[in-house]
């Protein structure tokens, strides 16, 4: 799996998800700065890594969602590429125009950082074929701007062509406000474009994948994309 890791002046991220893509793919990723107008030749993968992205300016993503680079990334998706976010880049997804909705402050209106468990609600995506439909992992988060909305048509297209990958739950796998940590709508966590094949997330899968930080439960959202590309070569 030959992957490619975005870097924006503020990302903070970016070492971590090129450490787990290299454990798990056994392939060095490429680092690519925001400012290139390409991406590296043969690239099977585009991770936009969690941080704040010029500090957070205007909106979270809203300036590195206008990068240079994206231009790169909108045609590679466009091409049926697969496009990873994950906190800072799942909004820089959004910002983009890759993925439908935005991400707001969190209900409580304070920075969260902690672990959270999510359900995986099928596992018919590359994104969770690591996984089994109804899983329930376990995950960190750092975010104070996840709280996910959209209009209530987005919404109710999301819901209907099964494009929520992730949700917020209890460790039974209960969806109930109680453990819906940032008010997201729907307790909405990832959610792919309507083709499936770009995809973002608040939680932090990259940060659980050694046994030494304690658990494992990030290693399938990586395995099944490097099995999901290897079936598809």
């Amino acid at each position: 799996m030959k992957s490619a890791v975005l870097v924006f002046p503020g990302i903070n991220r970016e070492r971590d998800m090129a450490r787990a893509l290299k454990l798990i793919s056994g392939q060095e990723p490429a680092m690519v700065w925001h400012a290139d107008t390409a991406l590296p030749a043969g690239t099977d993968l585009v991770v936009v890594p969690g941080g704040f992205s010029y500090g957070d300016y205007l909106r979270c993503g809203a300036i590195a969602g206008r990068a240079p680079i994206m231009d790169a990334v909108r045609k590679f998706a466009a091409d049926g590429g697969l496009v990873l976010g994950v906190c800072n880049g799942f909004q820089i997804l959004c910002e983009s125009g890759l993925l439908p909705g935005v991400l707001v402050r969190n209900a409580a209106l304070k920075f969260i950082c902690r672990d959270v468990y999510l359900k995986v609600e099928h596992s018919n995506s590359p994104f969770t074929r690591g996984y089994n439909a109804g899983q329930i992992i376990r995950v960190p988060v750092a975010h104070g701007e996840g709280n996910y909305i959209a209009d209530e048509e987005t919404i109710r297209r999301l819901e209907g062509e099964g494009r929520v990958l992730y949700r917020y739950a209890s460790p039974e796998g209960v969806v109930d406000p109680k453990w819906n940590f940032n008010g997201a709508t729907n307790a909405i966590c990832g959610i792919t474009n309507d083709r499936g094949n770009v995809f973002g997330m608040m939680p932090h899968p990259e940060n659980h994948v050694e046994a030494i930080m304690g658990r494992t439960d990030g290693r399938g959202l990586f395995s099944g994309l490097v099995e999901h590309l290897k079936q598809a070569a």
